[in-house]
């Protein structure tokens, strides 16, 4: 997963401008992967969740690493971008994820990493993704046409 981690950072380093989400699939990874971004120097929350949500809101922190419950129903304004690093486990969770994004007529970008563990999702997914009139499905190379998955 370090790999993962490299890549995760590689992104953030783009100067996204903040909020971003990023979505784990069990809140033990939300704390391996937050102690992660500290020590790589990224601001991060991992504290409770009101006080994590309140901290993305005000602007006291860039980035918050959640689970699905951060997805369903939280409004947070004017987020640049969701990460899944752990893909959701279906496309309506998928969905609700990159659904915090691209809100109320603003941009927003969403990047999913993916392993072969996914596959059960690929095909929907793929999907998804074509029948969006502004999403880009990556050729097998990995490379997307538009530059971003």
């Amino acid at each position: 997963m370090k790999i993962y981690r490299t890549k995760l950072l590689s992104i953030l380093n783009q100067g996204i401008e903040p909020p971003v989400m990023i979505f784990v699939n069990q809140k033990k990874g939300v704390d391996v992967l937050a102690k992660s971004l500290e020590k790589m120097g990224v601001s991060k929350s991992q504290e409770q969740r009101e006080y994590a949500l309140q901290s993305l809101k005000t602007g006291v922190k860039d980035i918050l690493v959640a689970t699905d419950v951060a997805g369903r129903g939280i409004d947070i304004k004017d987020v640049s971008m969701v990460i899944n690093y752990d893909m959701a486990k279906s496309i309506e969770d998928y969905t609700h994820r990159i659904g915090r994004t691209g809100r109320a007529g603003k941009n927003g970008v969403a990047i999913s990493f993916l392993t072969q563990d996914d596959s059960a999702v690929f095909y929907d997914l793929k999907q998804l993704i074509l029948s969006s009139p502004i999403s880009s499905c990556p050729s097998r190379s990995g490379k997307s046409p538009r530059g971003t998955a």
